[in-house]
């Protein structure tokens, strides 16, 4: 016989399943029922701790992003912080992204919530910290970096992998960076 899950290790084991569902059949497919078979419990347990299906893939996104979770370089310069951030996401979240876009188109045209506000979620956001180190040292203009701006080189490596479902070529993250973001800073 297993032995019976609690706590912290119950509620990883559920949201472990709850992503696994996600990214299996994505949300149109996704209900407590399926979470519950592939975690090898019943909906009621799902159900004390999520009200509903949307409230459990908004925590099931939290939870994957904080499994996939990646390091805030630390280089000396915005531009290779940027770069290696963007590199990293480049050659280990190509799939994760297109997950979470196409399999949650449903989401979004189902409740018109955006998850947007997600990806920050879960301590302090890797983006900020890159940021205000560049600041400290004087590199950008504090008056021009706008939330728009800050997400600019990563709004555009997804729109890049999500164009072809693929790693993006270093030059085109190099491009986007020295020809696009840096500019808008200084």
């Amino acid at each position: 016989m297993a032995e019976r899950r609690r706590g912290a290790a119950l509620e990883k084991a559920l949201l472990d399943a709850a992503w696994e569902e996600l990214a299996a059949g994505g949300y149109a497919r996704f209900t407590m029922d399926a979470v519950g078979r592939r975690a090898g419990t019943s909906p009621p347990v799902l159900y004390r701790r999520w009200s509903d299906r949307d409230e459990l893939v908004r925590a099931a996104i939290v939870h994957a992003l904080e499994e996939q979770r990646v390091p805030t370089p630390d280089t000396g310069s915005l531009r290779e912080d940027v770069l290696t951030l963007m590199r990293e996401i480049n050659a280990t979240r190509v799939r994760f992204i297109t997950v979470m876009n196409v399999h949650l188109a449903g989401y979004y045209q189902e409740t018109g919530n955006s998850l947007g506000d997600l990806f920050t979620t879960g301590g302090e956001d890797t983006g900020d910290v890159l940021f205000d180190r560049a600041v400290e040292r004087g590199e950008i203009d504090p008056r021009r970096l706008t939330e728009r701006v800050k997400s600019l080189p990563f709004d555009l490596l997804r729109h890049e992998i999500l164009t072809t479902y693929a790693p993006v070529p270093d030059h085109v993250l190099e491009e986007i960076v020295d020809t696009v973001f840096l500019p808008l800073l200084r």
